[in-house]
Parts: C-alpha cells; structure tokens; sequence
C-alpha cells in the first residue's frame, strides 16, 4: 500500500546506536526536500553515515517560533520537510511543540513516525512499574523546587521519570535518600550505547554506591511511586 503523502514529518532519530534508527525513517529522510534539525553539525554526521545528503534547516529552542512559521510558508508552497532533533523524538523535551501548533494553524498536513525514545527504554529496562507512568523532563535546578519535585513523585502512584545532568545527579540522589530511603529508583545512563549501564536499587544503595563512583553520560532518572499498587505475585502449580 502506498504511503499517504505529509508536508512535514517529525522523525525519530537513534539515541545513541545509529543502528536503531527505522527503514521508514531512512525512506522519509531521503525523500523530503529539506531537514531541519537542532544542530547541523551533530545531524550531519548521523545523515552522512547514511548516505543522505539534504539542505539542513537550523531549528532549536532559540528560533523554533521564526522557523516554524518560515517552514510551514515554505510547505505551504510545495517543499517537504523532515524535522528531527539531536536524539529521540523531536517534541519531547527537544524542538517541536511550537512547530507543531504552526502547522495546525496553517492547516499543513503532517506526520509523527514511531521511533527510538530514551523514555520508554529507560522505563521498560528499570524494572519499575510500567501500566501508569509520568514524564516530567528535565528536573529543576534549584533545590527547593527539585526536592518538591521529587517528594511528588515518591507519594504518586506511578513511575515517575526525568532527565537528569551527570552534574547533578549525586546530589539528587542524595535528596532522595534523605526524603525516602527505601524508596525503589533506578539511574539508566548511556542508554543504547557502549557503557549503557542500569543501576537500580533502593534510594540509600544508589546515593552510597555513586558516592564511590559519581555516574556519567547522558542520564534518565525513574522513581517508584511509594504508593504504586503493588505487582501480585505469580503462583506456580
């Protein structure tokens, strides 16, 4: 079956192994006209890798507003554009959003691809509660509101997940043990890389096991609500 035809597509590119981006990705990389992204220089790599060689289009969260109008009036006049961010899906906690509300405005047709998230791997490889979870991005930098923060996802009933700077993390997870001990959290770092790593235990192990060696890389923080319905356990025959 022939694939309906969209101005602009929002494609998901790898978050770390170039290997995980989709046949369907390529397909719509190769065939649109243009490809805006975060950072030219860092695209340019992956799209090279590929064999793919398309005008760049600059688009981050400094100019996202001029360039999604300048993208729509250009798709409105017949271009195709593919939008992707550095890495995962562009729209979350990445350029997007605003993109996306221009389009609708002006009535520009417009597709989202499925695609690699750092998210749903980190959540998935935690071990933590899957049925109900909530992304709040990247957590605050001041302390008042990041403990705030955290003590709501600790008295949630779900899994609560946030990106997190390599610079900060010992602190945060030190919050944590102060607010929680025992409560269940896991620190996924490099996620689909080489190192990828998953630490997981209770908030008092990881805050005493990063006092020995502080994590590095990119860094998905999830915290086990403390009010989770609890999983039931399997009985065997």
């Amino acid at each position: 079956m022939p694939e309906i035809e969209y101005s602009v597509y929002f494609v998901p590119v790898p978050i770390g192994n170039r290997s995980d981006i989709t046949l369907r990705a390529l397909e719509v990389l190769k065939k649109v006209d243009i490809i805006a992204c975060e950072d030219t220089r860092h695209s340019g790599l992956l799209l090279s890798h590929y064999d793919i060689h398309k005008p760049l289009l600059s688009m981050h969260d400094h100019n996202e507003q001029p360039r999604a109008v300048e993208i729509a009036t250009r798709a409105a006049s017949g271009e195709s554009f593919a939008i992707i961010s550095d890495a995962g899906m562009p729209g979350v906690s990445d350029p997007g959003y605003r993109l996306i509300q221009t389009l609708k405005e002006h009535n520009i047709s417009f597709t989202v691809l499925p695609g690699p998230s750092a998210v749903i791997t980190a959540l998935v490889g935690s071990g933590l509660p899957t049925d109900a979870f909530f992304f709040g991005g990247f957590l605050p930098v001041k302390s008042g509101k990041k403990a705030s923060t955290l003590q709501q996802a600790l008295e949630s009933s779900h899994t609560s997940i946030f990106y997190e700077s390599p610079h900060r993390i010992v602190k945060t997870i030190h919050t944590l043990a102060e607010l929680a001990p025992d409560a269940s959290i896991c620190v996924a770092r490099e996620l689909t890389k080489t190192f990828e790593t998953y630490h997981r235990g209770s908030a008092a192990e990881l805050a005493q096991e990063f006092d020995n060696r502080p994590p590095k890389g990119e860094i998905v923080l999830l915290i086990g609500g403390t009010n989770a319905p609890k999983p039931r356990k399997s009985t065997e025959e």
